[in-house]
C-alpha cells in the first residue's frame, strides 16, 4: 500500500508515505514507553473507519456513544449488544478492505457484563468474533474481577474510569470525577487494581488534569487515554462527530472542532492526529478543570 493506493470507498486515499505496521498490544506498550502519544477516535461505520486509519489514527473505538450520535438516544444506556456487534462488524470490514493498521476496540454496552463474569465473557466473545481486538468496560471496584476473568481467557481489556456514561444517572449527571482528596484516592486505587487485573488501556474521562497526569506516571503497564482529562495522559480520544463539529447538543468544553481550519474531513482527521502527537491537543490552559 502506497500513497497512491485508493480504497473502495469513493476513491478514498489510503496511507501516507508508506504502509503502517498494524497496531498490536506490544506496539502500544512501546509507544507509551517512549512517550509517543496514542491517538484514538470513535468510529461506527466502514467508511469513517477507513478514513481515520488513513489519517494515522492509532486506535478506533466502536463506542456505545453511537446510541447518541447515530441513534438519537438521550444516553448510552439504551444501546444493545446486537447493535454493538453490527457496528463493530462494519468498522472491522472497513479496516480489512483497506489493510488498516488501527487497533480496534469495542464497547461492552450497559447490561452486557454487569450480571456475572460469565455474561461478560459471552458478550465479549460476540464483539471479538465481530472483529474487535479489545473490549472496553466501564467502572472500577466490582469490575476488577471481571477484567481479570476476561484477560485470563485471552481477551484484551480497556478499562474506563472517571465519568462513566453508562452510570451517568448514579453520578448525578455529566460531572467531573475525582475531585477532592478522597475521590482522587478512590479513583487511584481503582486504576491500580484494574492494571493489576490485566487492563492494558485505561480511558480517563472528565478527570482533573493533575490526577490524570499522576496516574499516567504511576501505571507502568497500563496506558491512559484521556477525554476531558488534560494533556498528561498517554493518549487522547474524542467522539468522531464531536471533533468534526457534528454535535446536536451542547459541545463539551474539552472538545476541539478540527473542521474549522480544515478544507475537508480527511484533513481534519489528520490534523487531530498531529495535534495529539505533538501535544497541542488538548490545551490545558483552556480545558483544565
Amino acid at each position: 500500500m502506497s500513497s497512491s493506493t485508493t480504497s473502495p470507498y469513493g476513491g478514498l486515499p489510503v496511507g501516507g508515505p508508506g504502509p503502517r505496521k498494524p497496531l498490536t498490544l506490544p506496539r502500544l506498550a512501546e509507544m507509551r514507553a517512549r512517550g509517543e502519544k496514542i491517538a484514538m477516535l470513535t468510529a461506527y461505520d466502514a467508511t469513517f473507519a477507513a478514513m481515520a486509519d488513513a489519517a494515522g489514527v492509532d486506535c478506533l473505538l466502536v463506542g456505545d456513544s453511537l446510541g447518541m450520535v447515530c441513534q438519537g438516544l438521550p444516553s448510552t444506556v439504551g444501546v444493545s449488544l446486537e447493535t454493538m456487534r453490527y457496528h463493530t462488524e462494519s468498522v472491522a470490514r472497513g479496516l480489512q478492505r483497506v489493510q488498516g493498521a488501527a487497533w480496534l476496540i469495542a464497547d461492552m454496552p450497559f447490561g452486557s457484563y454487569q450480571e456475572s463474569r460469565e455474561q461478560a465473557l459471552r458478550s465479549a466473545t460476540v464483539l471479538m468474533q465481530a472483529g474487535a481486538q479489545m473490549v472496553k468496560l466501564e467502572g472500577g471496584g466490582w469490575t476488577t474481577e471481571t477484567v481479570r476473568f476476561l484477560v485470563e481467557r485471552g481477551i484484551p481489556v480497556c478499562a474506563h474510569l472517571g465519568l462513566t456514561p453508562q452510570t451517568v444517572h448514579a453520578l448525578g449527571g455529566y460531572r467531573v470525577q475525582g475531585r477532592g482528596e478522597q475521590a482522587a484516592a478512590v479513583l487511584t486505587e481503582q486504576a491500580r487494581a484494574l492494571q493489576d487485573a490485566g487492563a492494558t488501556l485505561l480511558v480517563l474521562e472528565m478527570v482533573p488534569a493533575a490526577l490524570s497526569a499522576t496516574l499516567t506516571q504511576q501505571l507502568a503497564h497500563c496506558a491512559t487515554i484521556g477525554i476531558g482529562a488534560g494533556q498528561g495522559t498517554a493518549g487522547q480520544v474524542l467522539v468522531l462527530h464531536d471533533m468534526l463539529g457534528m454535535n446536536l447538543g451542547k459541545m463539551a468544553k474539552f472538545v476541539r472542532n478540527f473542521m474549522l481550519d480544515a478544507p475537508g474531513i480527511a484533513d481534519a482527521l489528520a490534523a487531530y492526529v498531529r495535534a495529539v502527537k505533538d501535544g497541542s491537543f488538548p490545551d490545558d490552559a483552556v480545558h483544565a478543570w
